[in-house]
């Protein structure tokens, strides 16, 4: 008999996220966002970079969280991703102090490729082909009210 593929094996997630997994995602993106204030970390890369905290996905155990970050405008990201991976075990530390949870997640950062996403959608919406068929429909509707169909 073959063997049953769950969904996560396709890149789709087995469940939806639990409320707690989304009450404690919430607790660390606030957490993080606090820590990753200008001037909080020592780190080179990290120290005057202005970094936003997007979102922070936590797995079903609650034992690790991806940190999805954008730095400010983009810039140096690769420099700053690597600060943020030098200072996963520091932010793990402090946010376990601050969250009071049994166990503190472990850290990884992800770069937050939404806004780019959001622009290519924009982009496509823009072109008057996609336009075109977008209001294609409209002119169909306004000739059937108007011959009474």
């Amino acid at each position: 008999m073959p063997r049953r593929r769950r969904q996560h094996e396709y890149g789709l997630p087995a469940q939806p996220p639990s409320q707690r997994q989304l009450r404690v995602g919430e607790e660390m993106r606030h957490a993080l966002a606090q820590l990753l204030r200008p001037g909080e970390l020592r780190d080179p890369a990290l120290h005057e970079a202005s970094v936003t905290v997007t979102e922070v996905r936590m797995s079903p155990d609650l034992r690790n969280a991806t940190a999805f970050v954008m730095p400010l405008a983009g810039t140096k990201a690769d420099e700053i991703m690597a600060g943020l991976e030098r200072s996963a075990g520091f932010l793990k530390a402090r946010i376990g102090r601050n969250l009071g949870l049994r166990y503190t997640p472990n850290l990884s950062f992800a770069f937050d490729r939404a806004f780019e996403h959001a622009e290519r959608i924009t982009h496509l919406l823009a072109d008057p082909a996609v336009e075109r068929d977008l209001h294609a429909p409209d002119a169909n509707a306004d000739a059937e009210d108007r011959n009474g169909g």
